[in-house]
């Protein structure tokens, strides 16, 4: 019975940290992530989502312990794939676009200890590669997007200066895919992030 309570004491030592943080506190964390994007607009096509592993890195500037500025560089696979007939044939076709990404975000902490977090704002992706079955489509596709992101995470705190972060991050794009389309086709994307939280 002794031995359940001192490692119950010593648990809630190692999982409770106030997670408060100062004005001027910066935090760096690396991230990886498992992913799912699709298209979305007013095309009658049928796609369904691509997966991907992405990763990135973000930074977060505290103006004090319940807002901070949080931004990066996020690689991030986008698209969709579709599954039909062109008259007696069946085609498969899978794009694939590649942004790197900078997210501006306010990043709004709660909780007693601070370990959750909300983040919204606006990004910025320039596009590295699109492709259509491995063939290039660079040239006609939009060389920037400008998105919104959300996301909701969970700071689990193993000591003053290093956590690990899970995180689920999405993003709306409010710019067209194509140069060019008769139909209105933008991209959708949502990642599950795991990352390590880097107190400098």
């Amino acid at each position: 019975m002794k031995k359940f309570i001192y490692l119950s004491i010593l648990l809630t030592g190692f999982f409770g940290f106030s997670q408060n943080r100062e004005k001027g506190t910066i935090e760096l964390t690396p991230i990886v992530g498992f992913s799912s994007a699709n298209y979305y607009g007013d095309s009658a096509l049928d796609n369904s989502s691509i997966s991907a592993v992405d990763f990135g890195v973000n930074g977060d500037y505290y103006f004090n312990d319940r807002w901070s500025l949080r931004s990066g560089l996020l690689y991030q696979t986008m698209g969709s794939k579709y599954s039909g007939f062109d008259g007696n044939q069946i085609i498969n076709l899978e794009e694939k676009l590649k942004y790197v990404t900078i997210p501006v975000n306010a990043n709004w902490h709660f909780g007693s200890t601070r370990k959750w977090s909300l983040n919204f704002g606006p990004s910025i992706g320039f596009l590295t590669s699109a492709d259509v079955n491995g063939q290039d489509i660079k040239d006609l596709a939009n060389a920037t997007q400008v998105g919104f992101n959300y996301g909701i995470g969970y700071k689990i705190e193993i000591s003053e200066k290093f956590s690990i972060l899970v995180d689920f991050q999405g993003m709306t794009g409010l710019t067209e895919v194509p140069k060019e389309s008769d139909f209105t086709i933008k991209n959708s994307y949502g990642a599950f992030n795991v990352g390590g939280v880097f107190k400098l």
